[in-house]
């Protein structure tokens, strides 16, 4: 490989959520990775930098244009530069949604277990979680669109956040699963934001299916939230985008993100975008390959030595979902014994009622964590089960 993703990065006094946590415990965590960024997008950030002046900035059309090569190259998607718009991240973008499309007390559906924030940002403005619970046979995660349809017909639901591709279970939707979300959508005038995010991160072989690529239906129903941040760790950098093809629906967003003010970037966050999607394509296909294999490793160890627990198969993600509902019926309480034994992992529950039997491990760490977060995964599974 061309770049070294084994280095091993102290995260030490550099402010990092992940990394400050007790010493002597290893965090596998909150959603971001180890990995120095890739080099042109710190030749960016330094030549920028080197200017000495940070004043307002503007996006400039290095940043469409970015955002459109991308999008057409690697997702075989084509956006209009007219579609696009700046916003400091996705989860203020969800927010400035939820408000905007929802009157207080109406229903967003969100398909649990589903990423813990999409909770907050419709608490926390006033609307109402109303969720449709994926389907789960001990192995695999599916849709159910009986659910989904008798939750979009309640009069009183008026959006519905897509996690696509899906985290934490890394499920990468096909293209009929999506057109039927697009279907029961607009069937029902439901308004669909499509958080897109970890698109970048499928394994190398596999493809995520962008939900405005399906169908005409889908684009008119529809905005998608997208960003270079998770697939190039950038999250610090607060820079993300929005698009939608369908003209009303763009400008009740644009209304929204402006008014809530996350329209405007920072002087790095202008320019990181175009350095990441134009100049940093190969480190990112080394990155997935790294990945893919750090995922396999763990599904190798937990299958040998720790059968007790399932390891779901997935292909998007750097994010392990592990049912541990074969020793324990609260993995919040083996959460909290395997951070007493020194790793950190995050709770099901989180994510949805029915994720109170697993636990999300994250993979996107050098090799050497990776033996170490196993070995202490295998000395807290089994110490737990002695006290049970």
């Amino acid at each position: 490989m061309k770049y070294d993703f084994d280095e091993i990065v102290s995260r030490a006094n550099t402010g990092s959520m992940k990394w400050d946590v007790p010493a002597g415990t290893l965090p596998m965590w909150v959603a971001d990775m180890d990995f120095r960024c890739a080099p042109a997008i710190r030749k960016a950030i330094e030549d920028r930098v080197a200017r000495d002046v940070f004043g307002y900035t503007l996006i400039g059309d290095d940043w469409y244009q970015a955002y459109i090569s991308w999008w057409h190259r690697r997702h075989h998607l084509d956006i209009s530069k007219d579609w696009l718009m700046f916003v400091t991240g996705v989860v203020p973008a969800i927010s400035s949604a939820v408000r905007k499309f929802t009157t207080p007390n109406e229903n967003v559906v969100i398909q649990t277990p589903v990423y813990n924030i999409f909770f907050n940002s419709i608490i926390n403005n006033g609307a109402r979680v109303l969720e449709n619970p994926l389907k789960y046979d001990g192995e695999k995660y599916e849709m159910d669109f009986e659910d989904l349809e008798r939750k979009l017909a309640d009069p009183q639901t008026t959006l519905m956040i897509l996690c696509n591709p899906h985290n934490p279970v890394g499920k990468i939707w096909s293209k009929q699963e999506l057109a039927r979300v697009g279907e029961l959508a607009e069937r029902y005038h439901v308004t669909v934001i499509s958080d897109e995010i970890h698109c970048d991160l499928c394994d190398p072989g596999h493809e995520y299916v962008p939900f405005a690529s399906v169908s005409e239906t889908c684009r008119n129903v529809s905005i998608t939230c997208i960003a270079p941040t998770k697939a190039f760790n950038l999250a610090g950098i607060q820079t993300a985008a929005i698009f939608s093809a369908n003209e009303y629906l763009r400008h009740r967003i644009n209304r929204a993100i402006n008014t809530d003010e996350v329209a405007e970037p920072n002087v790095l966050a202008a320019i990181v975008p175009a350095a990441a999607f134009n100049d940093s394509e190969e480190w990112l296909d080394e990155l997935r390959e790294y990945l893919y294999r750090n995922k396999q490793t763990v599904r190798e160890f937990v299958q040998k030595e720790l059968p007790q627990i399932r390891v779901i198969d997935s292909h998007a993600t750097y994010l392990l979902w592990l049912d541990c509902s074969r020793i324990t019926n609260d993995a919040t309480d083996l959460k909290e014994h395997l951070a007493r034994h020194g790793l950190l992992l995050s709770e099901g529950e989180e994510y949805g009622r029915n994720g109170k039997c697993f636990l999300r491990l994250n993979t996107a760490t050098c090799r050497s964590r990776i033996a170490q977060g196993l070995t202490l995964l295998k000395q807290g599974i089994e110490s737990y089960e002695v006290n049970l």
